[in-house]
């Protein structure tokens, strides 16, 4: 009997950018912690600082590389062409563990925010993370288009209720409303740079979103109107929800603490705190779904290069998506949720950020050697204003890493785990051009 057509749908615009939403955020879920770092003038700073110092760069220097070239592996083939096989099997490893991290974070908060139903829950951490890992890996497997459904239906689920809390919230405000002055006076380093992570946390991942591009309709266009989308439901939906805490009157502690859950109990009771308790576990399937995704797409072109098995190529015979990948990504993240949220957000931001070093040198790289290759999507600065640019994300990325040096409670094993982890793609390259000296030849890289 011949086999099934493999099935080979293409995402289109509004799912793209609802799998963009969840792969950058998914919501102010995880956001809570900044009000107890910052406290309401800090916390309201960082939060409008952030986006335009951290994720205003990267957005654009993401758009300009997508539209030059919008394939599949997104960022590692962009580093690739501009740096070369070595420094794409950097990019590549960096990003593929700390997406492992990140991917380890979902299931953790998942718990968090199923204990408002089941306070037991706590008991069952592991069993539960490992249910939601694998079904979750089910549904990759059946391909992009699903996710993209799936995505579009949770985001209806994550935004509801935080429609709801920010609308009872302005009705039930008694008294003028009169938005804090945002100031970090009176922070110390390590609070600022907590309260950093926990925001770049927040806003990471829109490189993310490129690995398959080759599998979105009209790509070009579509990831600069979706990321445009996504980047206003981002920012529109923390803002709101911080302010709507701030302005409420409920200890901020409680909320940082407890979590959303808590502040929609106070404002409207049992039935929205369950609701966002709900809306919380929704993110969590949202977020993790969707990062699988874009993770799951990096060893399949690494293995292309011969930087990774070849197994990691094979496709599903029949909903034609990187399976063994899938799989792989899936073991590998079951073995990381018994670290704690603090652990994984350290790692996360800090892996992250030096695989983001990478794709902005790369920018810089093909402007001088490509300056001719068509860019749909191009930055309106020469190289040197592009530098410049640079400086703003990467000293926020350098305060945040100071603050965490100095903070006391256990966040100095993290961040050399995750400089172990930088030096360890080193190691790796080493032991590939031994085994495979062919690998040094082609490291030599042109336009």
């Amino acid at each position: 009997m011949p086999h099934a057509a493999p099935i080979s749908k293409k995402l289109r615009l509004i799912p793209l950018a609802a799998v963009i939403f969840f792969t950058v955020s998914g919501g102010p879920y995880g956001l809570e912690p900044l009000l107890g770092y910052a406290g309401k003038n800090g916390a309201l700073l960082l939060l409008l600082a952030t986006p335009i110092l951290w994720d205003i760069p990267t957005i654009l220097t993401v758009l300009e590389l997508n539209s030059m070239m919008p394939v599949t592996g997104g960022y590692y083939q962009w580093v690739k062409r501009g740096l070369g096989l070595r420094m794409a099997l950097y990019e590549g490893w960096l990003t593929w563990l700390y997406t492992f991290v990140d991917l380890a974070i979902y299931p953790v908060l998942f718990i968090t925010y199923a204990a408002y139903f089941f306070p037991q829950v706590a008991v069952y951490k592991i069993p539960v993370c490992l249910v939601i890992i694998w079904l979750s890996a089910l549904l990759n497997i059946l391909g992009i288009v699903p996710v993209g459904r799936i995505a579009v239906l949770l985001s209806a689920l994550v935004f509801t209720p935080f429609v709801c809390l920010c609308v009872m919230g302005f009705m039930h405000h008694s008294g003028p409303y009169v938005i804090p002055s945002p100031s970090l006076k009176g922070l110390g380093i390590s609070s600022i740079g907590m309260g950093l992570y926990t925001v770049m946390w927040n806003f990471l991942g829109w490189d993310n979103a490129t690995t398959y591009a080759g599998e979105v309709k009209n790509p070009i266009k579509s990831y600069l109107i979706s990321t445009g989308l996504a980047f206003i439901a981002i920012i529109g939906i923390y803002f709101f929800s911080i302010l709507t805490a701030v302005q409420s009157g409920i200890s901020l502690n409680t909320v940082s603490n407890n979590g959303f859950p808590a502040l929609g109990l106070y404002i409207g009771g049992k039935w929205l705190g369950s609701a966002l308790a709900f809306g919380g576990m929704a993110c969590m399937l949202g977020l993790y779904s969707a990062v699988l995704l874009s993770v799951s797409r990096i060893p399949k072109v690494m293995a292309d290069d011969g930087l990774m098995p070849k197994k990691l190529e094979a496709l599903h015979p029949r909903f034609n998506s990187p399976y063994i990948s899938i799989i792989v990504c899936s073991v590998v993240v079951s073995l990381m949720i018994v670290l704690s949220f603090k652990e994984l957000l350290i790692m996360d931001v800090t892996l992250y950020g030096a695989g983001l070093l990478l794709e902005f040198i790369s920018l810089i790289a093909l402007r001088i050697k490509a300056p001719n290759q068509a860019r749909p999507f191009k930055i309106p600065l020469n190289v040197l204003g592009l530098c410049l640019m640079f400086l703003f994300p990467i000293g926020v990325f350098g305060l945040a890493v100071a603050g965490a040096i100095t903070e006391s409670e256990g966040t100095l094993i993290p961040l050399l785990i995750a400089l172990g982890i930088m030096v360890s793609a080193e190691v790796i390259w080493q032991y590939l051009i031994w085994r495979k000296p062919e690998l040094k030849k082609a490291a030599r890289y042109d336009v």
